[in-house]
């Protein structure tokens, strides 16, 4: 194919000049190309062009657009914006694109806004804040009108769910809303969209870790795996077929035992327990059935976050009539395990008051990285704030233990601990 003849180098320059300024306007003719210090060969091959001289030696070159445009329409057959866009790549219109920008936009948000979950203050509360932290922005520059669509289709899913609903497999989830079973494992684009929403929905900590993000998705019923999903059981008979019978006998026997989702799914329980102990750490657990055996009062395990066996386990023992009272690490993830226990089954505290912290804490301890809110007791919050120092369970376990005793009754209170 011969080449342009306004390709030649001579010409350069100012049609790059052209280019510039035709982008700055919009590709809407106006305005000049300008050519500084032009050498010979660029006097020649411009005058040439516009018919008139341009003597060696001239500081610069300036030509009008319309001149311009008028000058290569003759010599070429082209308009300058068309001779552009044959010589180069199609000219940047940056008032279009930008209108085109908003749309798409609007394209984007527009089935989030229009979700019945905007009833929900937490769901327009993340709303607002992926429409100003750049996430929309990144889906407008991808062209990507889906993902934001397929993360609120999950959200109207997993939202309403109750601790009484069957089991949703993850996988399940993904295929149903994305045609993909994988598309929800931990770091991929949508399962880090939707599970920033029920970080805003739970207040439970970001899914920077794939525990994290079990604890979100168990939270609202949504597992990887009902045989792998447990919680930590000591002394808490039961009645039911199986389960209920197999607890009632551990209980008996002062043995710890491990109860999987799928046992509460398929054997379900009922439990009359008037008051049932929680607590964060197995070591408790394992020194409550060393030391108390039988006669420990009804004690639940989480073993870090709690997963969807706890959440329906303890959602058993309020149907039953009973209530949690719940202790945890005197840290950020402690503190933040016991708000969300707080508000979700309506638990006491149990021995997390700020006099039960200074009592224990000692600046040999580790340090805090944070510790967030404790409406149960905000001076708990400050003094955790003024010493920086955590607390865990082991440093108080004696006291935890002498609370899930036979006689609970004869323990003094303590401050703040709420019954």
């Amino acid at each position: 194919m011969p080449s342009h003849p306004l390709g030649r180098p001579g010409y350069a320059r100012l049609l790059e000049s052209a280019r510039r300024t035709l982008e700055r306007r919009n590709a809407v003719l106006g305005g000049r190309a300008t050519v500084p210090a032009p050498t010979d060969d660029e006097c020649a091959a411009v005058s040439g062009l516009l018919g008139s001289d341009h003597l060696p030696g001239a500081r610069s070159i300036s030509v009008q657009l319309d001149r311009l445009d008028a000058c290569v329409r003759r010599s070429t057959g082209q308009g300058l914006i068309e001779l552009l866009e044959t010589l180069g790549p199609p000219l940047r219109r940056p008032r279009d694109e930008e209108s085109a920008r908003r749309r798409l936009r609007e394209d984007i948000l527009a089935p989030a806004r229009d979700s019945p979950l905007t009833a929900d203050a937490w769901y327009r509360t993340w709303l607002e804040r992926i429409g100003g932290n750049g996430t929309v922005t990144k889906l407008v520059n991808l062209g990507d009108t889906d993902r934001l669509r397929r993360a609120v289709r999950i959200l109207e899913i997993v939202a309403p769910r109750t601790d009484t609903a069957p089991p949703l497999p993850l996988p399940s989830l993904a295929a149903t809303t994305t045609g993909d079973t994988k598309a929800l494992e931990h770091r991929t684009p949508l399962a880090t969209l939707v599970l920033g929403a029920l970080t805003e929905r739970t207040g439970l900590p970001r899914a920077d870790t794939a525990e994290a993000a079990r604890a979100l998705w168990e939270a609202h019923g949504v597992i990887g795996d009902d045989l792998a999903s447990r919680v930590l059981v000591l002394g808490l008979p039961a009645a039911g077929a199986g389960l209920g019978e197999w607890l009632t006998d551990a209980a008996a026997r002062g043995i710890p035992f491990q109860v999987t989702l799928h046992q509460l799914v398929t054997l379900p329980i009922t439990v009359t327990a008037p008051v049932v102990h929680v607590c964060e750490n197995p070591a408790v657990l394992r020194r409550a059935a060393a030391g108390l055996g039988a006669a420990c009062a009804p004690l639940l395990c989480t073993e870090g976050w709690p997963s969807a066996a706890f959440h329906r386990l303890a959602t058993a023992v309020r149907a039953g009539g009973g209530r949690l009272r719940y202790y945890g690490d005197f840290d950020a993830a402690g503190v933040a395990m016991a708000r969300y226990a707080i508000d979700r089954h309506g638990a006491s505290p149990w021995r997390m008051s700020a006099a039960d912290y200074t009592a224990h804490v000692d600046d040999a301890f580790p340090a805090l990285t944070g510790t967030g809110p404790t409406p149960w007791d905000p001076e708990l919050a400050e003094a955790m704030a003024r010493h920086g120092r955590a607390v865990h369970e082991e440093s108080v376990d004696e006291d935890l233990l002498r609370d899930l005793a036979p006689d609970p009754a004869a323990t003094p209170s303590r401050p703040g601990d709420a019954e």
